[in-house]
C-alpha cells in the first residue's frame, strides 16, 4: 500500500470543486454514471477490436447498491476498469503539475475555467460533495490484479492492490449526515436514486440497474432493477419509433399537453457528431412574450443530461422551439453546467436554425397558418437581430393587408401582384386593422389600388426599419417621406397655396416642420407624416415606456387641396378673415387625432372646436 499526499495546490481545488464549482449536489450520481457509461462504452470497443482480449462483454451494465445502515452508495460498472497506473495518472488528475494554474482559472472565472469534461478525475472528485469517504476498487479488463484508492478528500490518498477484484470498476461514498438545508439528501433513498436517474441518466444506452428490496407474501427478496429506459428517441428514426411515441415524448419534455404541430429530426456526421429532436407546438405558451422566459432545447453529450434549457443553441425568436440535442463531444466548463461558447456551438446553432426555418417554409397551408397565428409575431424578432437568416424569415412570414381582409399575404405573393411601374412594397404600421384601414394615409392607395401590408405587431415597428428590401423590392410607409401618387396630367398646385403653406408652416412652428400639399388624401383634409428617417409615433412611444427619452420629433402637415375646409381655408387667410389661425390649429389637430395620436393640449382644442360648432349653428 501507497499513501500519497495531494499537494496543497491540489487540496484548494477539490475545496473549490466540492463548494463552489457544482450548484447541484445531485450531480454526483450523473457524473460516476457517466464515467461508467464511458468505460463500457470502451470495453465493448475493446473486445471488438483486440479478439484476443480476456474481457466479459455479455452483460455490460451499471448498478446503484444502498445501503441504509451503513450509510453507503456503491456504483459499479463491468467496463474496460484501470490499471493501477491509470487510477493514479487519472484518479490523480488534480493533483499532476498545472494545478496551480487551473486554480487560478477557476477562481478568476467559472464560465471561462478549462474544458476538463473528458479527465475522469473531475467528475468523480464530485464525489465528495455527499460523501466523507470514498473507496474505488477496479480492475482492467484482460489484467489479474485489481487496484483499489481510498480518500477522505483531505491531504492524502492510498492506493492498494487486491486480489480477486472483479473486472470494471465500483466507487463506494460513505455518505455525510442527511442536511437538508445543505442541499444535502438521503442518497440511500430509493425514491432519490430514482429521480436522479430520471432526470439525467435515463437516455444513455447502458442499463442501470438499482437493488431494491421487494415483499411478496412475508417473503422478501432482494434484486437488481432497471430503472432507466435507455430509450432516446433522437437516435432512431421515424420508421424505428412510432408517431404516439414522439407526441409522448413531447408532452414529457415540455409539460403541453396537446400534440406537436411539427417533428423535426436532424442527424450530423462526420467531425463533430450531434443528433437533435425538436419540436415546434401547436399553441403559443403564456409566457411567450415576457423577458423572464427561458429558451433553447435540452442539451446532452452521450445521453447524458446536462442542461434543461440550453438558450446558446437556440435564438430568441425560435424560443417556442421545445426539444433535444444529444452531442458525441461539446466543450462544457470544468462542472458540465456552463457551456463555453465556441465554434462547435455557433455551427450546432445555425444548422438547427436553418432547419427550423425550412421545416416551416415546407409546412402545408392548415399547419402553417396555425403556425404563424400563434408564433408569427416572435419570429419576426428575427429580422431585427438575426442578419444571417433576414431572408429566410421574409420568406416564410406572412403580412395582413388591403388585399384580402381574411388571408394574411407573403412577401413573394404582394410583389406577384404589384402593379406595373410600382417600385416600393407599401406598408402602414398601426395599433389595429381598424385604425390602419381608417388612416387618411390609405385614402389614394385605396383609391387608386395599391395593396398596403397592414402591420399591427409591437416588432413590425422595429424590422420595418431594419430590413431594406424583399426581391429588389424597398419597403415604403405610406405615412412617412414623400409618396407621389398623382396623375401626370395633374397640375402643380403648389403655386396656387404657397402664400397658405409659408403661413401656416409659421403658425404651427411649434408643432410641425413644414405644411405641404398631398397626394395621398382624397377624402381627409389633412393628415400628418415623417420624413423618411423619422422615429414613428408609436415607436417613440415604445422607448419612451423604456425610459428612453428622445428629442421632440417635428413631423409634417400634409393638406389636401380639394378639401373644402383646406381650399376656404386658403380663402379666409388671404382675406385676412379672423379665426383663420384657429382654424389652423384645428386642423392639425384633427390630423393628430385621425392617425390615433395625442394632444398637447386637448382642453385648449376642445374649447376651440366648440365655439366653432358654435358659430356655425
Amino acid at each position: 500500500m501507497e499513501t500519497l499526499e495531494f499537494q496543497a495546490e491540489a487540496r484548494q481545488l477539490l475545496q473549490l470543486m466540492v463548494h463552489s464549482i457544482y450548484s447541484n449536489k445531485d450531480i454526483f450520481l450523473r457524473e460516476l454514471i457517466s464515467n461508467a457509461s464511458d468505460a463500457l462504452d470502451k470495453v465493448r470497443l475493446a473486445a471488438f477490436t483486440d479478439k484476443d482480449l480476456q474481457a466479459d462483454t455479455d452483460d455490460l451494465r451499471i448498478e446503484l447498491e444502498a445501503d441504509k445502515d451503513q450509510r453507503t452508495l456503491t456504483i459499479r460498472d463491468n467496463g474496460i476498469g484501470m490499471s493501477r497506473a491509470e487510477v493514479i495518472d487519472l484518479i490523480g488528475t488534480i493533483a499532476k503539475s498545472g494545478t496551480a494554474e487551473l486554480l487560478r482559472k477557476l477562481k478568476e472565472s467559472k464560465e471561462n475555467s478549462a474544458d476538463l469534461i473528458g479527465q475522469f478525475g473531475v467528475g468523480f472528485y464530485s464525489s465528495f460533495m455527499v460523501a466523507d469517504k470514498v473507496t474505488l476498487v477496479t480492475r482492467k479488463a484482460g489484467e489479474t490484479e485489481g487496484t483499489k484508492w481510498e480518500s477522505e478528500g483531505e491531504g492524502t490518498y492510498t492506493i492498494d492492490s487486491v486480489e480477486d477484484a472483479p473486472q470494471g470498476t465500483s466507487v463506494t461514498l460513505h455518505l455525510k449526515p442527511e442536511d437538508k438545508e445543505d442541499h444535502l439528501f438521503d442518497y440511500t433513498a430509493e425514491f432519490k436514486l430514482r429521480e436522479i436517474v430520471r432526470r439525467y441518466s435515463d437516455f444513455i444506452t447502458w442499463p442501470v440497474r438499482l437493488k431494491v428490496t421487494k415483499t411478496v407474501d412475508d417473503e422478501t427478496t432482494t434484486e437488481f432493477e432497471t430503472i432507466n429506459s435507455m430509450k432516446a428517441l433522437w437516435a432512431r428514426s421515424k420508421d424505428e419509433a412510432t408517431e404516439d411515441e414522439f407526441k409522448e415524448f413531447y408532452r414529457h419534455i415540455s409539460h403541453d399537453w396537446t400534440d406537436p404541430l411539427e417533428i423535426i429530426q436532424m442527424q450530423a456526421e462526420g467531425t463533430f457528431e450531434y443528433q437533435a429532436l425538436l419540436f415546434i407546438p401547436s399553441h403559443a405558451p403564456m409566457d411567450l412574450f415576457m423577458r423572464e422566459s427561458k429558451r433553447g432545447p435540452q442539451l446532452y453529450v452521450k445521453r447524458v443530461f446536462i442542461m434543461d434549457e440550453c438558450e446558446a443553441l437556440m435564438p430568441e425568436y425560435l424560443r417556442f422551439v421545445k426539444g433535444v440535442v444529444d452531442a458525441q463531444d461539446l466543450s462544457l466548463n470544468v462542472s458540465r453546467e456552463i457551456l463555453q461558447q465556441d465554434r462547435q456551438i455557433q455551427l450546432m446553432r445555425r444548422r438547427l436554425v436553418k432547419k427550423i426555418l425550412q421545416t416551416i417554409k415546407a409546412m402545408d397551408e392548415s399547419k402553417y397558418e396555425t403556425f404563424w397565428r400563434e408564433f408569427g409575431a416572435a419570429v419576426k424578432e428575427g429580422l431585427v437581430n438575426d442578419f444571417d437568416n433576414r431572408t429566410s424569415i421574409l420568406e416564410i412570414s406572412a403580412f395582413a393587408s388591403t388585399h384580402d381582409p381574411e388571408k394574411p399575404t407573403s412577401l413573394a405573393d404582394y410583389v406577384s401582384r404589384m402593379k406595373e411601374g410600382q417600385e416600393h412594397i407599401y406598408y402602414l404600421t398601426g395599433a389595429s386593422r381598424s385604425i390602419i384601414e381608417n388612416s387618411p394615409h390609405l385614402e389614394a392607395f385605396k383609391a387608386k389600388d395599391y395593396e398596403v401590408l397592414i402591420l399591427t405587431d409591437a416588432v413590425d415597428e422595429m424590422w420595418v426599419s431594419s430590413v431594406p428590401e424583399f426581391d429588389g423590392k424597398q419597403f415604403q410607409s405610406v405615412a412617412k417621406g414623400q409618396v407621389d401618387l398623382s396623375d401626370d396630367a395633374d397640375e402643380d398646385r403648389s403655386k396656387d397655396f404657397e402664400d397658405l403653406l409659408t403661413w401656416m408652416t409659421e403658425a404651427l412652428k411649434d408643432n410641425v416642420k413644414e405644411v405641404r400639399l398631398s397626394s395621398r388624401l382624397t377624402t381627409s383634409p389633412a393628415c400628418i407624416v415623417g420624413d423618411a428617417n423619422d422615429v414613428t409615433p408609436t415607436l417613440e412611444k415604445m422607448y419612451r415606456a423604456m425610459g428612453q427619452e428622445l428629442p421632440p420629433i417635428k413631423r409634417i402637415l400634409e393638406l389636401n387641396p380639394d378639401h373644402a375646409l383646406v381650399t376656404s381655408l386658403r380663402t379666409a387667410h388671404s382675406e385676412n378673415k379672423e379665426g383663420a389661425a384657429e382654424t389652423a390649429e384645428l386642423l392639425y389637430g384633427i390630423a393628430l387625432l385621425a392617425e390615433g395620436g395625442e394632444l398637447a393640449d386637448a382642453p385648449r382644442f376642445t374649447r376651440l372646436l366648440a365655439d366653432r360648432l358654435a358659430q356655425t349653428l
